[in-house]
């Protein structure tokens, strides 16, 4: 863990939860998908999980967040409900959208999740529109911008970047970069070592962090969203992760490198904090495995509601389209 200021034991426990629901989240996501319960377009945060939960401690239930097609672990970190989330994934009417958008496509501004995109790169222009509406409205609300590595090669990024300084918007921009852009291996496609760095051309702060390590997430969320949350204008979080599976669920990954992808998982985050909780005695042995077996009862539970939940009506074609005329 990093030398730093360690957040009391509360947030510690905080952080934990949620990284750890957003992983057995997904390990029961890869299962119906596998077994045949219910198949579904699944990109998978396996790995990244410590990212949104480290951001989400320091967030508050009015502030929001805009996220990727692979920013399952970001919705459920900001809190999103689990049977309205599986509702959504398995399509049907008891999701967030109706069962209308999919796994791609989860909102719940109730939690502060405003967007789940499939166009890379579009979470940030979105953001800056929430985080400006904000503004006008003199209120001190943070908008989270969640987006992978290969998006800051994208239009969108420098112009919201820009766009962001210029106004002083409070909004935090975090890259998950977990080493890949779809099939291409991060070095290959970007010119620059460091994303972060391109933070100095919009003249903002640019924060490069090790996204495993919990202390050093938490402390650079914290700076970053306090600054948002103060006036002072937006923050680039660069933080280092790694996709522990493929681009897409199904893919063979044979373009990843299989020394680097062993070394990653072998150092899995996950288990590695809780070890230093019970080692710190922040938290018993007992006490996280009863967590996570809730979490997974939980889970499970949600898996099961969505399973057997009412498919949308017919006439739900036609709503939602166009907003409502008013009288």
């Amino acid at each position: 863990m990093a030398n730093q200021d360690i957040p009391n034991q509360e947030i510690l426990l905080e952080m934990y939860k949620k990284s750890a629901l957003a992983k057995i989240n997904d390990e029961n996501a890869r299962r119906v998908i596998m077994n045949g319960s219910l198949p579904m377009i699944y990109y998978s945060p396996r790995g990244q999980e410590i990212i949104p939960a480290a951001i989400s401690v320091n967030l508050n239930d009015t502030d929001s967040i805009c996220t990727i097609y692979r920013g399952m672990h970001d919705m459920v970190c900001k809190g999103i409900p689990l049977e309205k989330l599986w509702g959504e994934y398995a399509g049907k009417s008891t999701g967030t959208c109706k069962g209308k958008g999919g796994p791609m496509h989860i909102t719940h501004p109730e939690t502060g999740c405003m967007l789940t995109t499939g166009i890379v790169g579009s979470s940030l222009p979105i953001a800056n529109g929430l985080a400006l509406s904000y503004q006008i409205k003199n209120e001190k609300k943070v908008c989270v911008a969640y987006f992978g590595d290969a998006a800051s090669n994208i239009g969108a990024f420098h112009e919201a970047l820009n766009m962001a300084s210029i106004w002083k918007l409070p909004v935090v921009f975090v890259c998950q970069n977990n080493r890949y852009g779809e099939h291409t291996k991060f070095e290959k496609a970007t010119s620059v070592a460091k994303i972060s760095d391109r933070a100095s051309a919009y003249g903002m702060p640019g924060i490069h962090v090790d996204g495993n390590d919990p202390i050093a997430m938490y402390n650079a969320a914290k700076t970053a969203i306090d600054r948002a949350r103060n006036g002072e204008g937006p923050t680039l979080i660069e933080a280092m992760t790694f996709r522990f599976y493929g681009h897409v669920f199904g893919d063979q990954d044979g373009y990843m490198d299989k020394e680097e992808k062993s070394k990653a998982m072998a150092d899995d985050p996950i288990p590695r904090f809780r070890a230093w909780l019970i080692e710190q005695a922040y938290a018993s042995e007992k006490s996280l495995t009863d967590l996570e077996e809730g979490f997974d009862k939980q889970v499970k539970e949600a898996i099961a509601s969505a399973l057997s939940a009412p498919w949308p009506e017919l006439d739900e074609l036609d709503i939602d389209v166009l907003a409502a005329a008013q009288h």
